[in-house]
């Protein structure tokens, strides 16, 4: 055990938690005010489900014993993750639970990040037995595809297969571009397809109601994705410092090239669009942030920046209400960046693979593509059929009047913003002025 190794990798877990609560807050300030609270319980009752179900079969289903072909985990060989708890249990350098306790938070945000797609209108229910169902079905092996790489003695021989994307397919993906990114989008995409259009949408303008909140959920993110991104290195090392920056400067780009293409297409560069092309350069050189150089996550930001801001805007011709453009951001965002590691990738980066601008020609490139498909695939038919299926058996989605009155009522029994408080008990402001704020607020709730 190298306890340098152990320090960085617990304080990236705890990094990668945090970011789940910075969903919340970036989530939440993009829905109306009527919708705020139910959305941040999504992300919150994703950490519940998710953290529960991982210690007893999902690290299991994940980097338990291949049963056959890579494509599943035995999924009760660590149940409550016995026969880990000793000191002499290692991962590598650190101790198991710590590698346990930091995919566990890959689990629970990927799971989170779905739930944008269906804002406004999902009851809060349903929500977390879909959660459990996808994470089960669709997280935990796919996890185990993409993250668990095969076990070798001494001589190189494999005595303790893993999944295949990552060892038969050899496709790259250092952090989750496949098994996070493009495995929530599809899922999302899914969901906006089975619970169907907000009331209202798209003749409506359905404003996010607080920009400050996801400004601070967009910096909560960027911060929590240097453990999501350098944390998977799993070691205080020069690889864990080539992706913190390589994290750095593909977010910058992606940010300028989403202002870039709203000023040229609309007049003017937006809050939101800072905040989304934020978002979209951290999706994007996840799976490539080892496996390119500095220029190359400029490039691989910059591009995905600017696909991200021209895909947000195709649900309006699609007819499809992906309501926090979770498939325009994440779905896009991941298959830009899994795939352009095929045309980036240096052997001068950790990687040491050449894609096809650094003369490895298209060896690495097929690789990512069908690495992209195949995800996007397993989880887009399987998530259409547990959508249906929660829909079907306990109703997915809220009532008409509950989604118009304010879902937060119905389903919480709660208001984000209660403005009652203005006319205080000392008197210091009039109760025409508090009657006209709640008179605005309800102005508000009900457009």
């Amino acid at each position: 055990m190298d306890t340098g190794d152990t320090a960085w990798v617990l304080a990236s877990a705890a990094l990668v938690l945090l970011m789940t609560p910075g969903l919340a807050f970036f989530y939440g300030g993009m829905v109306r005010s009527k919708s705020v609270l139910n959305m941040m319980m999504m992300s919150l009752g994703a950490m519940g489900v998710v953290g529960v179900l991982w210690v007893l079969v999902g690290y299991s289903t994940a980097f338990g014993a291949d049963l056959g072909g890579g494509l599943l985990g035995k999924p009760f060989e660590f149940f409550g993750l016995s026969g880990l708890l000793t000191p002499d249990s290692l991962f590598g350098t650190i101790p198991t639970t710590v590698f346990v306790s930091f995919q566990a938070m890959f689990a629970i945000i990927t799971v989170a990040l779905i739930s944008g797609a269906i804002a406004d209108r999902a009851r809060f229910g349903p929500w977390l037995l879909f959660a459990g169902l996808w994470a089960l079905v669709v997280y935990f092996p796919v996890a185990h595809w993409v993250f668990d790489f095969d076990g070798k003695d001494a001589d190189g021989n494999v005595v303790d297969p893993g999944g295949w994307i990552a060892n038969k397919l050899a496709a790259i993906d250092f952090a989750g571009g496949t098994a996070v990114h493009i495995n929530a989008g599809a899922a999302a995409l899914a969901l906006a397809i089975v619970l169907g259009k907000r009331v209202g949408w798209p003749k409506d303008r359905m404003k996010p109601h607080s920009l400050p909140l996801v400004v601070l959920g967009a910096g909560l993110l960027w911060f929590g994705w240097y453990g999501f991104n350098a944390g998977s290195a799993l070691g205080a090392n020069a690889t864990a410092g080539v992706t913190f920056i390589n994290t750095t400067v593909a977010t910058s780009a992606a940010m300028l090239a989403w202002l870039l293409v709203e000023r040229v297409r609309d007049g003017h560069a937006t809050t939101l669009g800072a905040a989304s092309g934020v978002v979209a350069g951290l999706v994007a050189i996840t799976p490539a942030c080892s496996s390119v150089t500095p220029l190359g996550a400029i490039a691989v930001g910059a591009i995905t920046g600017a696909l991200c801001a021209l895909a947000v805007s195709l649900k309006y011709r699609l007819g499809i209400d992906d309501s926090l453009d979770v498939v325009g951001v994440h779905l896009v965002g991941g298959l830009s960046g899994t795939i352009l590691i095929g045309f980036f990738a240096s052997d001068a980066a950790p990687a040491g693979v050449n894609g096809l601008f650094y003369g490895g020609g298209v060896d690495q490139l097929w690789r990512q593509a069908v690495g992209a498909i195949a995800v996007f695939a397993y989880s887009f038919v399987l998530s259409l059929a547990l959508g249906y299926l929660v829909k079907l058996t306990v109703g997915f989605r809220a009532e008409q009047d509950d989604e118009v009155g304010g879902i937060d009522e119905a389903e919480h029994a709660e208001t984000a913003y209660d403005l009652g408080g203005l006319s205080g008990s000392r008197g210091s402001a009039k109760p025409s002025v508090a009657a006209g704020a709640s008179a605005v607020l309800e102005g508000s709730n009900k457009s």
